[in-house]
């Protein structure tokens, strides 16, 4: 099978996983999307299937041929322990019994509270929080793996995502961020908005993983993915409400309102384990990834402009059809899934 129709397989459908697919097919590849749940998007060239990615069989059959798997899921609401784990120890063995390269799209929990300075790969993993040790154990899993010769690994690591596909499970700058900003509403965020914290272009982040999907160097270690912004998410904030001539009214939300809040929303009480981040100088090195391959972060200028346009769009098209444009295709249905 020659480069061009090489088999791909994206396990997730969020925020990263449907551009990441994208780029895939540009490439020229044959892409499947796996989703426990119906498809959310119809994208060109790219094939759906819905199954249960913890269920050998389905995997098994979901993977035969691919050349590459990249694991983009990430369960909604923290639902780690009960889900994390599992899936991604699935995805690992499949990939490997399916003698495909497997790229992980992961995080930087693993590395606990940030001293100040800027964290490279090399900074050692000293989890400092329930979902940090989940997700160092997985990372130790992952290269034990691969140096047994089980699979062959790389992954990808990123800060905050945000741009035109970013959902509300992007913390602060994500949609609420974005519907906030559109109608000069307040907008309120957790942690110091004037600590500095590494930020990721999710299209930046989509490239990178299809680049360590079609290079063999990359096997075997992990990579800091290109990082747009360094800075304070309220110099980030500020420069998107000029770009979109709109005022930005942002108000810290204190800790004691959190915490009561916490008491009784499940998806905050989990978040406010991870408020660490938010409250320290948290920047990341890309050098690793941008010297290896040569594609650096696109300029934080013509991020915002992408997602201000990517958001206008979307809300012209809600309009003018009273739905998405795109509205997804059947589901291609694959072997057995509970």
């Amino acid at each position: 099978m020659s480069a061009q129709q090489e088999f791909h397989v994206v396990v997730g459908a969020g925020q990263v996983g449907l551009p990441l697919a994208q780029r895939l097919v540009a490439r020229g590849r044959r892409v499947r999307i796996i989703k426990r749940g119906p498809p959310n998007a119809s994208i060109q060239g790219v094939e759906w299937a819905q199954g249960d990615v913890t269920d050998r069989a389905f995997t098994d059959t979901a993977f035969r041929g691919a050349a590459v798997v990249y694991n983009c899921a990430n369960p909604a609401n923290f639902q780690w322990t009960e889900l994390l784990l599992p899936l991604a120890r699935s995805v690992r063995e499949a990939a490997g019994r399916a003698g495909a390269r497997l790229v992980m799209l992961d995080s930087i929990f693993m590395y606990g509270r940030p001293c100040g300075g800027v964290l490279t790969e090399d900074h050692p993993h000293q989890p400092c929080s329930r979902k940090g040790e989940l997700r160092a154990l997985l990372a130790r899993e992952l290269f034990d793996a691969h140096a047994r010769g089980d699979v062959r690994a790389t992954a990808g690591y990123a800060g905050d995502f945000y741009g035109p596909t970013a959902s509300d499970q992007s913390p602060l700058l994500g949609r609420r961020f974005l519907k906030a900003l559109g109608v000069g509403g307040t907008m309120t965020v957790f942690g110091d908005p004037d600590a500095p914290h590494a930020c990721a272009y999710i299209p930046d982040v989509a490239e990178g993983l299809a680049t360590l999907g079609e290079n063999e160097k990359a096997l075997g270690r992990a990579y800091h993915l290109p990082t747009s912004w360094n800075g304070s998410i309220r110099e980030l904030m500020t420069k998107f409400a000029l770009a979109a001539g709109r005022p930005l009214r942002l108000r810290r939300t204190p800790k004691i309102a959190l915490w009561l809040a916490s008491l009784t929303n499940a998806a905050i009480r989990e978040a406010l384990e991870m408020l660490y981040l938010w409250e320290v100088p948290c920047r990341l090195d890309d050098r690793r990834f941008v010297e290896t391959f040569g594609i650096p972060a696109t300029p934080v200028e013509t991020t915002i402009r992408q997602t201000l346009f990517g958001e206008i769009r979307s809300m012209v098209d809600l309009l003018a059809n009273g739905r998405s444009t795109n509205e997804p295709k059947p589901i291609h249905s694959i072997g057995t899934s509970r």
